[in-house]
């Protein structure tokens, strides 16, 4: 932490106005990038069945009365009693500002394979409010969507992950997908993103990588060696009704 070196505060104030003139240049190249994706051309999708807490939900339901619905692919493979630490820490960062996409036209859900029933039990132990469905063991939602791979697929060589640029070798994969509804009711899928694609929808990152230590993995197996699931830190709090 010490080994930087140490200045003036005029020192301190060049140095950090150089800087600001990366960041601008980054936020304008960032907000070029962000209209080129809102550019994309879209595609006609057929409508989903999901089973969500009370039964049978379409995709179409998801938007819940809005034109753009956001779906995080959830990794929760149906015989593991907890979903993906890693989606985990994803999802607490998206907790909570469905009311504020609602607010512009846009709702956001989670699809897994596991059953409704493990889904609903660690939605409760986490806490969570956000909408959350299981396309089912088959997967053919997340299958379509680039995140599911049958089990001898992942015993194949060869990319298999993020439109073939990198390989991931279980069965499920996280991911995000953005759909569209016309007036008519028609489906679209706008966008997908896959791996480091991710890393701009985790808040608790961005918030890291502004502090000294940044995000401090070397050495940890990236994330895979510090995080835990919220309640499992040492002196947590269970999010668990009482």
């Amino acid at each position: 932490m010490t080994d930087r070196a140490i200045v003036s505060h005029d020192e301190w104030l060049a140095a950090r106005k150089r800087l600001l003139a990366e960041e601008k240049a980054f936020t304008k190249a960032r907000d070029r990038l962000s209209a080129a994706r809102r550019e994309l051309p879209w595609e006609r999708i057929e409508d989903y069945v999901f089973a969500g807490p009370q039964g049978e939900v379409r995709l179409s339901d998801l938007f819940r009365g809005r034109s753009q619905l956001i779906i995080y692919h959830f990794m929760f493979h149906p015989d593991w009693n907890a979903a993906c630490k890693s989606c985990s820490f994803w999802a607490d960062n998206f907790e909570r500002i469905v009311v504020h996409l609602n607010a512009r036209d846009t709702n956001l859900a989670a699809v897994s394979r596991a059953p409704i029933d493990k889904l609903d039990a660690f939605k409760r132990r986490m806490g969570w409010s956000f909408e959350w469905v299981s396309c089912g063991a088959a997967g053919a939602f997340n299958r379509d969507f680039g995140v599911y791979f049958a089990p001898d697929e992942t015993k194949q060589p060869g990319a298999n992950y993020n439109y073939g640029s990198s390989r991931f070798g279980l069965e499920d994969a996280p991911g995000l997908s953005v759909f569209a509804k016309d007036a008519a009711g028609r489906l679209y899928h706008t966008y997908s993103t896959y791996a480091r694609g991710l890393d701009m929808l985790n808040a608790a990152y961005h918030y890291l990588d502004i502090v000294p230590k940044g995000r401090d993995e070397a050495g940890t197996q990236g994330m895979r060696g510090w995080l835990r699931l919220r309640d499992e830190y040492a002196g947590a709090q269970s999010s668990r009704p009482r």
